[in-house]
């Protein structure tokens, strides 16, 4: 680890004087802390901001929550308003990591968190999202947990968040402070960059923004899932994830929100297999051309190749569920 410096904020408005000089934000430090060791990330300075009065769970007029930055995954997970309301939310975040770090790992951290992609951690590997320019090892190499939906001839690699998955299909916005200004509200959709040309480019965050919520509007209607299809049953990322909230009245798809994991270098959002999906009986036909609106334009390279099979899969079995 290379050597760096520390402050600790107070307040937000000093944690945003301390990090508009270049200063990385730390909470739990769960995944930055890692890169840190393998020098992936070599910040010359942190800005902890764990003492910040950012952890609290609140209601929202209109019947919605807002959740602090920093409040820890293990919380949230446990919390009334998320057991009772946004069922997905608690299950997705109790389906990453283990119990340990899930005590640790921060609500606004896990959103950041970066790819696991063996590439990106292995420095003298060719890595374009770790090193602009330098090629995609990933691409050619063992790819089996790797993207199939908006990647580039740049870059492969998936995002890791579970809870990012269901806080996609949940319609959250991310709530920010910025040096000198009043901050902005980004649609969770809105936060994130595929690869493209740039893949080190992962963000839309500005130098020095700082998330200091997420909120969530009312709950969507119907009944919720999330899924979770990995090697093994605890601390594995997901190979194919899906949040879904499916509402039937008559026998007919009335709503539907889908969103999915470990397939895509962003929690991934289906407009197309929703709008298969709604004014349909809820049956087989409509199940199958939801995958189809999902998986068109899917690409694997060699070992991932199953994970387009398996996305539609666990994609029917879930609707499957939801609506019997």
């Amino acid at each position: 680890m290379k050597p760096f410096d520390y402050a600790r904020a107070a307040s937000v408005e000093q944690a945003l004087a301390a990090g508009v000089d270049g200063g990385r934000y730390i909470a739990g430090g769960t995944n930055l802390i890692d890169l840190m060791k393998l020098q992936v990330e070599t910040p010359a300075k942190l800005v902890d901001i764990s003492r910040l009065a950012l952890d609290r769970v609140e209601e929202t007029e209109g019947g919605g929550i807002r959740i602090g930055a920093l409040v820890p995954n293990s919380d949230l997970a446990a919390h009334p308003l998320v057991r009772g309301h946004y069922p997905m939310l608690s299950r997705a975040l109790l389906a990453g990591a283990s119990a340990q770090l899930r005590n640790k790992a921060s609500t606004g951290g896990n959103l950041l968190q970066r790819t696991r992609c063996y590439y990106f951690y292995e420095t003298a590997a060719a890595c374009n999202k770790r090193d602009p320019g330098s090629g995609c090892a990933a691409i050619g190499g063992f790819n089996r947990i790797h993207a199939v939906l908006g990647i580039s001839d740049k870059c492969i690699a998936t995002h890791p968040s579970d809870m990012a998955v269901a806080l996609r299909a949940l319609d959250a916005m991310v709530v920010t402070a910025l040096p000198g200004g009043e901050g902005r509200r980004i649609a969770l959709g809105d936060l994130y960059r595929l690869p493209g040309d740039t893949p080190e480019v992962e963000t839309d965050l500005r130098p020095g923004e700082l998330i200091v919520a997420i909120e969530l509007p009312a709950p969507p209607p119907g009944r919720q899932l999330y899924r979770k299809v990995r090697d093994r049953a605890s601390y594995a990322f997901a190979l194919v994830s899906v949040a879904a909230a499916v509402a039937v009245e008559d026998g007919v798809v009335t709503s539907a929100r889908l969103a999915f994991g470990g397939l895509a270098p962003m929690p991934w959002r289906s407009a197309e297999a929703e709008a298969a999906l709604v004014g349909r009986p809820a049956g087989t036909e409509a199940f199958e051309a939801a995958a189809d609106a999902l998986l068109e334009g899917a690409r694997g390279h060699g070992h991932n190749d199953f994970k387009i099979v398996l996305a539609r899969r666990t994609l029917i079995a879930c609707l499957r569920d939801l609506t019997d």
